[in-house]
């Protein structure tokens, strides 16, 4: 589990651990699926010498709590609560399906300054809806019936792994608490598909984001554990989200997998928001 150092409580009482590092204006990192804060911490040195730069683990995640039942509008509330510790303003980083928290916090009236979104996935194309839909589904039953191994199983069979990768993945985590703290995460994917539409772009309420937007990809997919799905997969998102915010910036990215290279990400990031738009 990702420890954090410092605590804040949202509207209905959940706490909420994030790290705070650097000193300027505020930039609030938001993570993506399965991520308790960790991939995201290495942008922190990245960005702090220009920023006072605030990682949080999202709720039901890492050091963070969890109140029953869940709803977006409690994971955007969490969002402005850390932005009122921040100051009262903050410019976002979303990573992923973070990415999309961001815009509908955004799209919610929360107090943002500038956005930048890394690979969000949305699942755009008929050739891809079907097996998204029935995902879905799969892991409501799942979720529903409290078997969370089997939800993270079902994830990482949509992404593309083999049913062979998965049991030596098991393996291979079961001698760590790898698979463990995995499994634990596994419900927060079923959060995810919520405030992502069930993955499909919700293009009223993201045209109505009036901030400036920075929508990033890092080009084809390559990585093998996501090898099933298109290679185009997170650039057809990115296009259209692109096509949709009133204020978009599209820029793609040379070398990155999926989980942000700081090195590459970060200077973006940092002309970006510190840019007058």
């Amino acid at each position: 589990m990702n420890e954090m150092a410092f605590r804040v409580t949202s509207n209905d009482g959940t706490t909420i651990a994030y790290d705070r590092k650097g000193s300027g204006p505020a930039v609030v990192l938001v993570g993506g699926a399965q991520d308790d804060g960790a991939e995201n911490a290495p942008l922190v040195p990245a960005l702090a010498e220009h920023f006072t730069v605030y990682n949080y683990a999202r709720r039901g995640r890492g050091a963070s709590g969890f109140t029953e039942p869940y709803a977006v509008e409690r994971e955007i509330e969490d969002l402005d609560a850390l932005i009122a510790e921040a100051g009262g303003s903050a410019h976002l980083f979303g990573a992923s399906s973070g990415g999309a928290l961001a815009l509908e916090a955004a799209a919610a009236g929360s107090a943002i300054d500038t956005i930048a979104v890394w690979e969000v996935p949305y699942a755009v194309g008929d050739d891809i809806r079907p097996r998204f839909e029935e995902y879905v589904a799969d892991t409501r039953r799942a979720f529903d019936a409290g078997r969370d191994e089997e939800v993270l199983e079902l994830f990482m069979r949509m992404t593309g792994a083999s049913d062979d990768n998965i049991a030596a993945r098991k393996a291979a985590g079961k001698q760590t608490a790898h698979w463990a703290d995995a499994v634990a995460l596994a419900p927060t994917l079923v959060h995810d598909s919520l405030f992502l539409n069930r993955y499909q772009l919700p293009a009223d309420r993201l045209a109505t984001v009036t901030q400036p937007v920075l929508v990033t990809t890092g080009g084809p997919i390559t990585v093998p554990y996501m090898a099933g799905l298109p290679s185009d997969f997170f650039d057809r998102a990115a296009d259209e989200l692109a096509d949709l915010l009133p204020h978009a910036q599209r820029e793609t990215l040379e070398g990155p997998d999926h989980v942000v290279d700081p090195q590459i990400v970060g200077p973006l990031l940092l002309r970006f928001f510190g840019s007058e738009h």
